[in-house]
């Protein structure tokens, strides 16, 4: 074999989607090589050559079991430090089963066990998963911002140890008309419901700020994207009063979240010391 192309097949990096492809033609390469000996033992070599390109692992779950009961395992996983990715598909309830509240519900939304409107706050799992340090964190709205949603995904698959995805998923519970999701996806991110967000830990070891906010400050207000949606117009009509309290208790524990964000975002690079210094 060429000593170049053992080498590379050895040594080569494989994070990038450049370096993976790369990979490939080094292995399709090789297969000819192996192909043009006819022996037993290179044959045996084929059969196993494509182990060679690095693999790519993610796991796939919904909201349910990633804020809720799968959380255990979800961060077992994300504290292992192994090259693993996750996606959360995030709908916010628990849609297999009938649209039943969860950790992932916002404060005042409508769901089996909160008709009156969930009187706490969605949790954060995103600030969760950014408290390691180690795990590259993203929240996306494909429908908002595609080219977000992109970098975030080859940052992820790139990034050599844990990440995780939150990906804001409209559903058939949210009480809208599905054809107008990606719709209701753009307003949700306008509105401060959704932020978008990166946290790339690479950054830090380069002296940077990890954290990116992607998302503009809010250009709607939250009453304007929830009357849009049956989860919280629901309550709206039966309990007017008790809506609007809930909605201000929403207002505030958003900007709350916005001025965090914000002041994680606009910290300066002076104040953030490699992991591994």
């Amino acid at each position: 074999m060429p000593a170049e192309l053992v080498d590379g097949l050895k040594n080569a990096p494989q994070q990038s989607e450049s370096q993976l492809r790369a990979q490939r033609d080094r292995v399709d390469e090789l297969t000819h090589h192996l192909q043009a000996l006819g022996t037993n033992d290179a044959q045996q070599f084929i059969s196993i050559v494509d182990h060679l390109v690095r693999r790519s692992v993610w796991i796939v779950g919904g909201d349910g079991w990633a804020y809720d009961i799968g959380y255990g395992g979800l961060d077992h996983v994300m504290a292992s430090g192994r090259d693993v990715n996750i996606l959360v598909m995030d709908t916010e309830v628990y849609s297999n089963t009938g649209g039943q509240m969860s950790k992932a519900t916002p404060l005042g939304a409508s769901a089996k066990f909160s008709v009156g409107g969930k009187p706490v706050g969605k949790k954060d799992l995103a600030m969760q998963a950014i408290a390691y340090g180690n795990v590259y964190v993203a929240r996306v709205a494909i429908g908002a911002n595609p080219q977000q949603a992109l970098q975030a995904f080859r940052e992820a698959e790139s990034y050599p140890g844990p990440s995780i995805i939150l990906a804001y998923s409209h559903c058939i519970a949210h009480g809208i008309n599905m054809s107008e999701g990606l719709q209701q996806q753009k307003m949700a991110v306008a509105s401060g419901h959704w932020p978008l967000l990166r946290y790339n830990p690479l950054l830090r070891e380069q002296g940077m700020n990890p954290f990116e906010l992607d998302s503009l400050r809010p250009s709607v207000t939250l009453k304007e994207y929830r009357q849009e949606e049956g989860r919280y117009q629901q309550l709206m009509r039966n309990q007017p009063e008790e809506a609007e309290r809930l909605l201000q208790l929403a207002n505030h524990a958003m900007e709350l979240r916005w001025l965090t964000y914000e002041d994680m975002a606009t910290r300066q690079a002076h104040e953030f010391i490699p992991l591994n210094a």
